[in-house]
Formats: C-alpha cells, structure tokens, sequence
C-alpha cells in the first residue's frame, strides 16, 4: 500500500510557535505563584488546553473549580493571541517549507492535526496555509492526544484511509496519537522520547522523504 497523505503536527514540525505557548503560559503559572520552566514545559508538547492547564496546577498543587480554570485557560489564549500577532513565515522551521513541497511533489495530500484551537491562524500568520488541504479543528475531537481522535479526524477529511496516512510529530503523545490512528509514525527530535516512532529525525530539515516513503504499514493496518 503507497501513502496517500502526509499529516503534519504544527508546533515543533512545521512552525516554531512553541516557544510563544511557553511564554503565555510562563505569565500564568507567574500569576499563580507556581514555578515553570522550559523543561516543565516540555510536558505540555502535543496537550491541548486545559490539559496544559491540569498539568500546571498539578505542579503547584493547586486545586481550581472549573469556571476558574476556564477563566485561566481564556487568559493563556489572550496571552497566545498577543504573542501570535508577532508570528511572521520567519517562525517557519527550516527545511518545512521544503518538506511541504516534496510531499505535494509527490502526490501525497497534505494535512495538519494539531492540539491548538489556533491553529488555521498560526498556519495564515506564517503563510503556509494554502499549502494545507485540510486542518482538522481540536475543538471538534472528543479526545486529544495521546488519543488518536485529530488524527483520525484529519484523514477523513483529507478522505484518505488511516494506513495510507503518514504523521509527523515532535511529541511523544503524538506519536502515540499517530500510532493508535494505525498510521506509520515519524517523530522529529530526541529518538529516546520518540521511541515508539517507526523513524525518527533530529528536525524537520533532517527529514528524508524518499526514506519515510520506503516505509510501509504493518500488516495489521492494511
């Protein structure tokens, strides 16, 4: 079986916009008096909102109801939305405007499944979006990653079955996302977090697509 769709995750794979979510989120646990940093940050890669939110609070041991936390996870929004306002196609990784146009070269349907809500707009700021043929909404999913429900939601729309799909991640829980959606998996970044990828690469200009296309599904998800 050849693939038939390369899905994509946004932060960390195509665009450098982590480090804004940091910093919006750096404001928050600051408000709370709650310490975080960049390596507490890494827990959040691949976490929708309020998920991220959870795992703050866990940090500082702080129990919120829940109009507090939504109150909380609109602020980190407000916060993202000033920062993304910066974003230019400067924020594009290397090697992922590239990466894009080889796929498309070679017939493959290009998506995006991504855990921000933000996503078509981080995609308009850095001008890749009408390289996209579609974006599946996290807002939209029952499940986030690790679940493989954006996943799943992004093949179909690309109407491409999950096992001619291949995903790119640079977080663990995506990766495990990617393989529960029955997609070959290729992480981007450390081969010790991402071992459960079938192919790993330090970053996205280190990617060889003709290598990932020599890759085929497993038999069970043919």
């Amino acid at each position: 079986m050849a693939f038939r769709a390369a899905i994509f995750d946004l932060d960390g794979v195509l665009v450098d916009s982590a480090r804004l979510h940091f910093v919006a989120w750096k404001r928050i646990a600051d408000e709370l008096g709650i310490a975080f940093d960049e390596h507490d940050n890494e827990a959040l890669k691949g976490v929708d909102r309020m998920g991220s939110l959870d795992h703050i609070l866990a940090l500082g041991a702080v129990s919120l109801d829940l109009p507090a936390k939504e109150e909380l996870a609109a602020r980190k929004n407000g916060y993202y939305l000033d920062a993304l306002a910066t974003m230019t196609d400067a924020d594009i990784l290397p090697g992922a405007t590239a990466l894009l146009a080889s796929a498309r070269a070679a017939g493959l349907a290009l998506g995006v499944a991504s855990a921000s809500r933000n996503a078509v707009m981080v995609l308009e700021r850095a001008g890749l979006l009408d390289s996209i043929d579609f974006v599946a909404d996290a807002a939209k999913v029952a499940r986030s990653k690790p679940a493989p429900d954006i996943f799943l939601a992004c093949a179909a729309g690309l109407d491409v079955a999950p096992a001619a799909c291949v995903g790119f991640e640079d977080a663990a829980a995506g990766v495990t996302a990617i393989k529960a959606a029955d997609m070959v998996a290729i992480g981007i970044g450390d081969a010790g977090i991402l071992a459960e990828a079938d192919l790993v690469f330090a970053s996205t200009a280190a990617v060889d697509l003709d290598q990932v296309l020599r890759l085929t599904p497993a038999p069970s998800q043919v």
